[in-house]
């Protein structure tokens, strides 16, 4: 129990007693006053009831305060304790309920079509946005099977781009799939389309957003250089 409510209880049996003692005295002195013929019988008998009603107050406050010394029962703490349990875990399932509710891109990008508008009902599978990534972006590349084995994820590549005549961007590879394909149609001549290749993914920092969705561009990559220690990382953030 609080302090508070034992200072309470304790006032209270005070009170209690102040009371008790104020009936008995009246009843006392009644008692005196009857053989006198100054007080009638009826007037004692009330006095003695009030008497009694207040005695029994004193008892219910001090019972009432040992309840406050002693402090709540086992089981009342373990119920309130089970209360507070599901309350906490209602808590933590709305708040859930309400991030659910927002959508958080896992980058920063472009959104590139808006596939649902506001107020569409929607399921947890359910596309919303199209989003594309513009830093890093990556290239689309092609590695013929003779050169699979002189390329490794994280070497360092140069993109270069018709746009932009001399320019360089640095770029790093960061995938290599592991399946190869026949060359894409749209890839050069009709012969160079019959080799199997592995795709490849050439990633680049783009702080300028001067390389766009769907640029073509050329990938040169320095087979003499050693492959790197370590797993592949985004260097646009170091």
């Amino acid at each position: 129990s609080r302090p508070e409510e034992i200072d309470k209880g304790r006032a209270d049996v005070a009170a209690a007693k102040a009371r008790a003692k104020a009936a008995r005295d009246t009843w006392h002195r009644l008692q005196r006053l009857v053989d006198r013929k100054l007080a009638s019988p009826d007037e004692v008998e009330t006095a003695h009831s009030m008497a009694d009603a207040a005695q029994a107050e004193v008892k219910a406050a001090e019972a009432s305060l040992r309840l406050l010394l002693i402090g709540p029962r086992e089981e009342d703490i373990a119920a309130a304790r089970a209360e507070l349990a599901a309350r906490e875990a209602a808590l933590a399932l709305a708040e859930q309920h309400l991030a659910d509710a927002e959508l958080h891109a896992p980058a920063p990008g472009i959104i590139r079509d808006r596939i649902l508008e506001p107020g569409d009902m929607v399921t947890p599978q359910t596309p919303v946005l199209t989003l594309a990534f513009n830093d890093p972006v990556w290239v689309r590349a092609y590695l013929p099977e003779p050169l699979l084995g002189r390329v490794r994820p994280g070497m360092h590549a140069d993109i270069l781009t018709d746009s932009y005549p001399g320019q360089r961007y640095a770029g790093w590879v960061g995938y290599i799939s592991p399946t190869a394909e026949f060359t894409p149609k749209n890839v050069e001549t009709p012969e160079l389309r019959t080799r199997l290749v592995y795709q490849l993914r050439v990633f680049a920092c783009n702080p300028e957003q001067q390389l766009r969705l769907g640029m073509p561009a050329t990938v040169e990559i320095d087979l003499t250089q050693s492959a790197p220690d370590g797993p592949v990382r985004n260097t646009c953030k170091e």
